[in-house]
This record gives C-alpha cells, structure tokens and sequence, in this order.
C-alpha cells in the first residue's frame, strides 16, 4: 500500500511538472482596470495571478541608465540617443513614472515565486549590447536575484554574451531560424519563438524538450492555439491573457 501511494506522489509530482506553464507579457495590463504594459502595475498584477513569471524589456539610455520599455521610442525619443532626465518627463500612459530596470527588479522581489523572465533588447552595435548585458547582470546580482532570472533576446549576440559573463543564467532566443539542435549547440537553454514557428516546424517542441531544452511560444492570445501547443507539450507560453490561461 505504501508503494501503491508513493507511486501516485510520483505520477502527480511528475504531471504538475509537466503542465504547460503561463508567463505574463509585459506584466499582466490587460486586466480590470487596465493599464499600460511594461508598467510596475502591469508586474504587480501578475504577481497577484500566481502564475509562473512576468516578461519585460530591457533598453539601455544614452546616459547608460536601464530602463524598461519595449519600442525604441519613448514618445518622439529615441531611448539610446536620449538621456534619463530627458526620458523621465514623459510619464506613461497610466500615470506612471518611466521605470528605470532597478523600479522593476525593486517590485520582482517582492514576490519570491514569480520568475522574472528578461528580454534585453538588441542595440546597435556590439559594444552597447555587452555593456547592455554586463550592466543588467550586475545589477540582478546587486538585488541578489539571480535565482528569480532568466534572460531571453532577439539578439544571438546577446544570448551568447550572457552565457560568457554567468554561465549559470538560463538563456533563451527568440529569432526563430534556429532549430532545437543549433540552439543547443549555440550553449543555450531554450527556444521561445512565436507559436507560427512551431507551427510551421511541427517536430521543434517534441525535439526541444528531448533535448532538455527549454521551449516556450509567444504571443499567445488565443486559447485555440494554446490547446494546441498544450497538446504537443510545450513547457511554457508567453501571453497578454495569463488571468484566462491559466485555468485551462
């Protein structure tokens, strides 16, 4: 009888693990009431959602202050051809100030379950994307939350920088060209590319996950398209509906 009860232990522990888990895009903003994305309320109401982790992105000013914000632009500038000073005079669209990385991480450590999954955003040169890199590691190891972050980028430049400065982060890319073989033998974690790539490459998730990858699909909005992602067991999605997600 012990047996018979430790197996169903196992065989529960084991499905929970493999349960398709829910990131938050840009924080969770399309909620009752709304507000804006990449805002510290948009991370807040992710963290009340108990989901896996929230998604932000990471730019770096001409001054060198990180700051989130997933365009290029801030308003009419430019964020790496502006300094903060500048930057900051123009409040988000829910009244927020213009939140600088360290706000965010500030607001990610108070919950200690939600992972902080970050997209350091490609620069111009190769250069600003090092500096880019080493300036946001150090200062998640600042706020002593490496265990709290992963890295994820369009730029394999990136990636592969911040494998070379902490080999210990996870890294994934989300280009899309690269298939599970190439990204594993890149030295990375995972793959999270839009859910088209899967769809068009319908063996990457099964191989993925053969290879301990990580595999994730983003943006994920639809639920027709998570069911079917779900089906093929992919490890996570990135979604702007996490409240509605992740109840299926």
């Amino acid at each position: 009888m012990k047996n018979f009860i430790l197996g169903l232990a196992v065989l529960s522990t084991v499905a929970m693990k493999a349960q398709t888990q829910i990131v938050a895009h840009r924080g969770y903003f399309q909620s009752q009431p709304p507000t804006t994305e990449n805002s510290i309320k948009s991370l807040e109401n992710a963290q009340k959602l108990k989901i896996y982790g929230a998604e932000f992105d990471v730019r770096m000013t001409k001054d060198g202050v990180l700051v989130i914000n997933h365009d290029e632009h801030h308003g009419k500038m430019e964020i790496s051809e502006t300094d903060f000073k500048e930057l900051e005079k123009l409040k988000l669209s829910n009244g927020e100030k213009f939140p600088t990385l360290k706000d965010y991480l500030k607001q990610g450590k108070k919950d200690a379950d939600l992972a902080l999954i970050i997209e350091i955003k490609p620069a111009k040169t190769k250069e600003k994307e090092d500096e880019l890199v080493a300036k946001t590691i150090k200062m998640v190891k600042d706020m002593k939350l490496e265990s709290k972050s992963q890295f994820i980028s369009f730029s394999l430049n990136i990636c592969k920088e911040i494998k070379k400065v902490d080999p210990k982060f996870k890294v994934q890319y989300l280009n899309g060209e690269l298939s599970p073989e190439q990204i594993k033998n890149e030295g990375l974690d995972g793959l999270d590319y839009h859910y088209s790539v899967f769809q068009k490459n319908p063996t990457w998730i099964a191989e993925g996950n053969a290879l301990g990858l990580i595999t994730n699909a983003w943006t994920v909005n639809d639920t027709a398209v998570f069911d079917e992602l779900k089906k093929q067991n992919i490890k996570f999605v990135t979604t702007n509906i996490p409240d509605q997600l992740k109840s299926r």
